[in-house]
This record gives structure tokens, C-alpha cells and sequence, in this order.
């Protein structure tokens, strides 16, 4: 007598309202089928319920995206070629609500190039008809081996460093536990100091490369020789001051992830060097003739609008969709309000544990002043309000005062380099356009700059050079 195998001998489930099936409903992991092609959905579909799959099917894109909203699969397995919605497009939309599931493409050989590049935004792997059995179940088991489910049940300390109790903040830690146990890379947005660092390192603990180093570098921070340096490594030799062999993050890291923050601020010419690293996934060291494997996970992370850096020249558009497969945003504090008394109770248990043990909190009136600020700084410059509080604190319980002194002082301290720069450009700016009444040519003539170098820095600052016309003045007063 033949034993059924392990997948077959479990028992089966119930079938979903408004969903269909190829035939009887296995309880093995679950794949959605799409394709507009009602006999091959058919024949798919048993083949993949002999094999002990649970199978939902789905005649169109459209209908695949109804049945994620009710019964979320384990895997997603569709025909390129479709009306109205392809395989592509479905991908995509896919990527959106369920970031990191696994999509598998079937496509006629002609079509081939298109799924070729399908692969490069993200798409698991795609499989040429008339589909080879043992090549699908190959495929299928190789995709539901990486697909979410990584992390135990229940099991909360991958993200145990971010403290909410935020509904947003809860769906975006959802996406980033679906995508950690994928491969794809991940780019973080979101304003300074709302948290990108926290939530990188929590997809990387929440992923199968959590045993390997997490390595964090800030782009922004360091001039382009150096930041070369510090990624790719160099020899001996290879510039002025290298006395011995140094090797790069993409090295630290191997088998880990790399956390590049503020990729935004990246010069372009070394924006070229790291879209052939991760084109290839090898990476040559400055001074060395020998090229060196990687085997890293990317995740950046900026504050920038990288669609107007992309548009004005400054950020390559092919990098920006090597980085972006899955996009999330974390909001600012202030989307989050309800965040601010349980983060400020947390930080100031921290503080209090490593300065002033008889610290306990916040007076309820201090607790109020806390959840009704704007917080420009985020969760950073709640941090340091909580910390002068509990540093200047002679009471168990610190009073509102004392946070209203620690908030003036906040807004009166120095501001960062770049936010001081940035001032400083469009106070310039806006005073050069007044001398020049308007004229962009003798502004930048001023300011020595060619004119489209003057135009995307008008724009940066969101400037229009008519409002300083005579005219536009007169019409103002």
C-alpha cells in the first residue's frame, strides 16, 4: 500500500467563502493561481492539490487581489500574459499589500525578456510553458522556504527596540516582519529622527541572516574618498595614508546586512560603484586589481524626496529601483501621537536606571505637555527632552515645568549642519532673486553657478523667480 505523504496526510480544510478551487481543498501551505485561461487553471490546480497544496484559484488580477484580502497565501503563482491586469502588474500591487510574499511567473517563451526583468524588480522566479513538473515543484518549495514565517509565533523580540502602540506603526512592523524573511532589498523614508535605524535592524533580526552582522554606515556623513573606503576596503597603498590593508562594510557584513542611512546624500559617482556591487555582488577594493564576493542584504534609508533628487539629476534612477523592491515609511511622531507618553515612559525608565534611580516618571500635567508638542525632532528629540528632564530633576516625579524649560531649550539649540546650510542656501537665495528682481540669468551669474545648476537649487528650496519681478511685488502690496 502507497503512504500518503506528509503534505497529503493532513487533514484538509474548509473551503473560503467567494473562493474557488481546482478540486478538494488540501491543508498544506497555500498557493493563489491566476490565469485567464480556464483549462490550464484547472489542470494547475490539481497538479499542485495531488501534490498536497491547499489551491485557490483566480481567473484575473482582480479577483487574486479579493481573495488576499480574505485568505492571505503563502505563495502567489500566475500567468504573465493576462487582460486587463498581467502578471506584472499583479506583482506589483502584491509587493504593496503583502511585502515579501513570493510571486512565481508563468509565461509563454516568447515573453521570456519581460519576466527576465520581472526578476530584477523582485519577482521570485519565473517558469517558461508548457510548465516541467518537477521544475514547478522545485520552484514552489524554493519560494515557500523564504516566504514569511521566519519568526516563531509570537515570538516579539526582533522588535522589541520599537516601542507603540501606534495602528500604522503596527501595520508598517506587519510588512517589515513579511519582507524580513525575503531577500529583496528594502528602503526606509520617513523624516530624521522618526527611527529607520530601529526598524533596519529589526527586519534584520527578524530575517534568516540574523545570526550575521548587522553593519550600519551614514552616507551623508563622510566625504566620497573615505565613504568609498569604508564600503569596498582598499590596499595597501592604494592612496595617501593607507599604510596597511583595510577591509570594507560589504566584508563586515557578509552573510549579515548592510544598513546604508542616508543613501540620499551618496555622491553620483559613487552611486555608480554600489549599482555595480550589487548588479554583480562582488565589489573591487580601491588600489586592487581582485575582485572580492559578497554576500550581503541591503537596507537604506533617507529623509530626502529621492523622486525630485532623481528628476533634478542628483540620485540615479537605475540604483533607486535596485534599492526600492519594498518601500516603507515610518511617520513622524507627531501621525503617532499616542506613542509620545508611552515612548517618553520607556526613555525615561532608561535614563533614570543609568543616572537617577529615584526618577519614576512624569507628572500627569508633564505627560500632557509631552503629548500635545509638535516634536520637529521626532522620537530623537524626544529622547533628549527625557533626558535633561531626568538630568536636572530633584523629584521622583518630574514636574511640567521642568519639561517646558528642557522643550524652550530644544528649540533653541543649535540646529545640524545640514538644516543650518540649508537655511543659510535659501536666505541666500531668496536675496540674490531680490537684487536681481526675478533675473534668473544675472542671479546666477551672482551666485557662480550655471543656470540649470541655479534652477534645481531654486527648486530645492522651492523658489519661483517670477514672485520677485517688479510686477508680482506691486500686485502683492
Amino acid at each position: 500500500m502507497k503512504h500518503p505523504t506528509p503534505l497529503q496526510a493532513r487533514t484538509q480544510g474548509a473551503r473560503l467563502p467567494g473562493a474557488r478551487a481546482a478540486g478538494h481543498r488540501a491543508a498544506g501551505p497555500h498557493i493563489l493561481l491566476v490565469d485567464d485561461d480556464v483549462s490550464l487553471l484547472k489542470l494547475l490546480g490539481m497538479r499542485l492539490e495531488s501534490r498536497g497544496y491547499r489551491v485557490t484559484t483566480a481567473e484575473s488580477g482582480r479577483e487574486a487581489l479579493k481573495v488576499l484580502d480574505t485568505d492571505r497565501p503563502e505563495l502567489v503563482l500566475t500567468d504573465l500574459r493576462m487582460d486587463e491586469m498581467d502578471g506584472l502588474a499583479l506583482f506589483q500591487e502584491v509587493q504593496r499589500q503583502a511585502p515579501g510574499l513570493p510571486v512565481i511567473l508563468l509565461t509563454a517563451h516568447g515573453s521570456i525578456p519581460d519576466a527576465v526583468s520581472a526578476t530584477r524588480q523582485g519577482v521570485f522566479s519565473f517558469l517558461t510553458k508548457p510548465v516541467d513538473r518537477d521544475e514547478l515543484f522545485a520552484a514552489i518549495e524554493e519560494a515557500l522556504a523564504q516566504a514569511p514565517g521566519q519568526v516563531a509565533e509570537g515570538d516579539e523580540s526582533w522588535r522589541a527596540a520599537i516601542i507603540t502602540r501606534s495602528p500604522e506603526m503596527e501595520r508598517i512592523l506587519e510588512q517589515a516582519r513579511m519582507v524580513a524573511a525575503s531577500d529583496v532589498s528594502v528602503l526606509v523614508t520617513g523624516p530624521s529622527g522618526s527611527g529607520k535605524e530601529l526598524l533596519a535592524n529589526a527586519i534584520h533580526k527578524a530575517s534568516p541572516r540574523a545570526g550575521k552582522p548587522f553593519v550600519a554606515i551614514n552616507c551623508g556623513a563622510l566625504p566620497e574618498q573615505l565613504l568609498e573606503s569604508e564600503l569596498f576596503g582598499h590596499a595597501k597603498g592604494a592612496f595617501t595614508g593607507a599604510v596597511s590593508e583595510h577591509q570594507g562594510l560589504f566584508q563586515a557584513a557578509d552573510g549579515g546586512t548592510l544598513f546604508l542611512d542616508e543613501i540620499g546624500d551618496m555622491p553620483l559617482p559613487l552611486q555608480v560603484k554600489l549599482l555595480r556591487a550589487l548588479q554583480e555582488r562582488q565589489i573591487r577594493p580601491l588600489g586592487s586589481t581582485t575582485s572580492v564576493p559578497i554576500d550581503v542584504r541591503i537596507i537604506s534609508a533617507t529623509h530626502r524626496d529621492l523622486d525630485r533628487a532623481m528628476r533634478e539629476g542628483e540620485f540615479r534612477e537605475d540604483l533607486y529601483y535596485r534599492l526600492n523592491v519594498v518601500n516603507l515609511r515610518l511617520p513622524a511622531l507627531k501621525e503617532r501621537a499616542e506613542d509620545v507618553p508611552l515612548l517618553a515612559k520607556h526613555q525615561v525608565a532608561q535614563a533614570a536606571a543609568r543616572h537617577k534611580p529615584f526618577v519614576k516618571g512624569f507628572s500627569p500635567e508633564a505627560l500632557n505637555l509631552l503629548a500635545a508638542s509638535a516634536w520637529p525632532g521626532n522620537v530623537r528629540q524626544l529622547v533628549n527632552v527625557v533626558e535633561q528632564c531626568v538630568a536636572l530633576t530633584s523629584s521622583a516625579m518630574i514636574p511640567e515645568a521642568l519639561v517646558a524649560q528642557a522643550l524652550a531649550a530644544e528649540d533653541n539649540a543649535l540646529p545640524t549642519f545640514n538644516d543650518a546650510r540649508a537655511a543659510f542656501e535659501r536666505s541666500y537665495l531668496i536675496k540674490v532673486l531680490k537684487i536681481t528682481e526675478g533675473n534668473v540669468t544675472q542671479a546666477a551669474r551672482i551666485a557662480g553657478r550655471n543656470r540649470t545648476d541655479f534652477y534645481k537649487l531654486l527648486a530645492r528650496h522651492d523658489l519661483e523667480p517670477s514672485t520677485f519681478k517688479p510686477a508680482a511685488r506691486h500686485a502683492e502690496e
